[in-house]
């Protein structure tokens, strides 16, 4: 367990950057987290406002936002094209570190998707085509057939990305940072702006 002195090194809340802030708390996650670092909560509403959360894993984040994948005929696909909003959690318990993340969701550039897609393992991207994510399947069976199926189709080479497979990006208007401290005393900041072109503003927060 990595202690409160050593995690305080730097005092987070006098940072001005949240973009900056993310990537040293996700390089610190990355070299002590045991088990998936980028692994986030995704929360997303459906038409009739009734919540639905899920853990995905975070593929690619700069200044203009934090980017998934799935399957837009999914769930969540459907959510997120239907909304266009979302938030996320990341909470990394052996550093005892939070970060929630509100915005605007985008869908990402074709090339963008297709340099991901391209990038995945061979099973992945049979996957992709193979699983008709969220929707009711009779057995294993027709999951295996259907990977076999599509592992016929395409055995060399390169597999093209599906259509209804791409990628979201949820540009943040609110991103807060929490640290554990001792009594609950916890350090919370959180980062708001009203626009992903406006300013952010900084406010300090009660635990």
């Amino acid at each position: 367990m990595t202690n409160d002195s050593s995690l305080a090194k730097d005092d987070f809340t006098l940072s001005d950057a949240p973009f900056k802030l993310f990537g040293e708390w996700l390089a610190d996650a990355t070299e002590n987290e045991l088990n998936d670092p980028t692994a986030l909560s995704l929360a997303t509403v459906d038409p009739d406002g009734l919540p639905n959360v899920r853990m995905v894993l975070l593929k690619g984040f700069d200044e203009h936002g934090f980017t998934i994948y799935t399957n837009f005929e999914s769930q969540k696909g459907r959510e997120l094209l239907a909304a266009k909003k979302a938030a996320m959690c990341f909470h990394w318990k052996s550093l005892r570190r939070q970060i929630r993340i509100r915005g605007h969701v985008t869908v990402v550039s074709d090339s963008e998707a297709d340099t991901y897609f391209a990038s995945r393992p061979r099973g992945s991207r049979i996957g992709a085509w193979a699983s008709k994510q969220s929707r009711p399947l009779e057995s294993r069976f027709a999951l295996e057939k259907a990977v076999a199926e599509y592992t016929a189709k395409h055995p060399i080479g390169a597999i093209p990305r599906p259509q209804y497979w791409s990628g979201f990006r949820l540009e943040p208007t609110s991103m807060e940072f929490w640290h554990d401290r001792k009594f609950r005393l916890h350090d919370r900041v959180v980062f708001d702006r009203d626009s992903v072109d406006s300013e952010w503003k900084k406010t300090r927060l009660y635990p």
